[in-house]
């Protein structure tokens, strides 16, 4: 497979879609799960989502399942879901509170640090130490969690460092969950992506979206040469002169992530169906109510927006070739209260309705995919140029992956 896969991306034909293998195939999405999900930083959680000690959210993510707890420490770890003496799953629920991670099989008890404490009728010669949950790689960086499952992480302080100064005015640490949404999608998770990279589809399709976000494609796109418009770096300009972080930029392998703080339209200054705030009680210190929105993607995982009164994160998940997991969450001020600082159906309303909007956009795009007529078509060069930087980075990826590694000499 290795072989046949490296020669359909050497293929590839650049400013194209993908063959239809790669939306459709269980073999490749197999090999996108090894190379890809298993080796790179994911998004998981906002860490406020866990706050209290013993709180947990459970994650699956192919063949893996996560269990990520927050510690009488206070500090938030990850581990494999799976007890060490045969094996089952510690937490069934999505999420939790518990006072101790205690299998349900035969009640091996383990600390909220992955210690094992207790563990019935095991002779005199068991060493517990030995039998502690197998950890997995958690960075909790400005308020969001991410995980990695390779035992050789990548390195994430590269990403950190560019995105520190951008997050961290939107104080990400007061944040409490005033919503989460979970919604599948039956399309290929690089359909999600696709779709979510370009806004040429957003004129005719998302009308809620349309009353704030732009239809620039400078502001959904990436530029091949680096240039920016005089009115796009105006505003960049202004925003910087407030303290707020506001630069495009475009780094990482391939462009594996990028962080932009883009206008809105002119009216506007939030996801609402009036354009006006969501939230009276703003989530950071953005000095400028229309700064617009911090469009943030890392591969391949999530994409966010955080404005200046609340904050949007969405993790991406792979359920099968052709089923996609998209959870959102909305993120406003803990001391924000419902019903006074923020209604709930008018903070979330537009972007439920985008969702479902993008599920059935993703859905159709895999239905003609899947179809044996089906061939890979032309990008837009002034509007999917962020579809095509998204592709090249997901080929590259695969090509650095299923390439043999070199073997020292003894």
């Amino acid at each position: 497979m290795h072989a046949a896969l490296t020669d359909m991306l050497a293929r590839r034909q650049p400013g194209y879609s993908l063959d239809q293998a790669f939306y459709t195939d269980p073999d490749i999405y197999a090999q996108d799960l090894d190379q890809i999900f298993y080796r790179e930083w994911l998004y998981a959680i906002p860490a406020c989502q866990l706050t209290k000690t013993g709180a947990y959210a459970r994650i699956q993510i192919g063949a893996y399942n996560v269990v990520i707890v927050k510690g009488s420490d206070g500090q938030i770890r990850a581990f494999h879901n799976s007890c060490r003496h045969r094996g089952s799953v510690l937490c069934k629920e999505r999420d939790g509170q518990v006072a101790k991670l205690v299998c349900p099989y035969h009640q091996w008890t383990y600390d909220l640090d992955g210690r094992l404490i207790w563990a019935r009728d095991m002779g005199p010669d068991f060493d517990p130490t030995r039998f502690s949950l197998r950890p997995v790689h958690l960075r909790e960086f400005c308020g969001l969690v991410y995980i990695c499952l390779a035992d050789d992480v990548p390195d994430f302080d590269a990403y950190a460092d560019l995105a520190r100064p951008y997050l961290e005015i939107h104080d990400l640490h007061r944040a409490k969950v005033a919503y989460t949404s979970s919604i599948v999608e039956k399309g290929n998770w690089k359909l999600v992506w696709e779709n979510n990279r370009e806004c040429y589809h957003c004129g005719g399709t998302h009308p809620a979206l349309c009353r704030s976000f732009p239809l620039d494609p400078e502001v959904a796109g990436v530029s091949a040469d680096g240039t920016i418009s005089p009115r796009l770096q105006a505003h960049f300009d202004r925003c910087e002169a407030t303290g707020a972080q506001a630069q495009f930029r475009l780094a990482g392998f391939a462009g594996q992530y990028r962080f932009a703080r883009m206008p809105l339209q002119e009216t506007a200054v939030s996801y609402t169906m009036d354009g006006k705030a969501a939230s009276r009680r703003a989530l950071g210190r953005v000095a400028l109510p229309d700064a617009g929105s911090l469009l943030a993607f890392h591969y391949p995982s999530t994409w966010n927006h955080f404005l200046p009164d609340i904050s949007l994160t969405f993790r991406v998940t792979p359920i099968g070739p052709q089923e996609t997991e998209v959870t959102t969450t909305w993120l406003v001020d803990k001391d924000a209260v419902e019903g006074v600082d923020y209604d709930l159906k008018r903070l979330t309303e537009v972007w439920v309705a985008t969702n479902d909007e993008d599920r059935e956009i993703v859905e159709g795009n895999q239905q003609g995919i899947n179809s044996p007529a089906y061939l890979p078509g032309p990008y837009s060069p002034e509007q999917e140029s962020g579809v095509e930087q998204f592709v090249d980075w997901y080929v590259q990826t695969m090509q650095r992956g299923l390439t043999p590694r070199a073997v020292a000499a003894e």
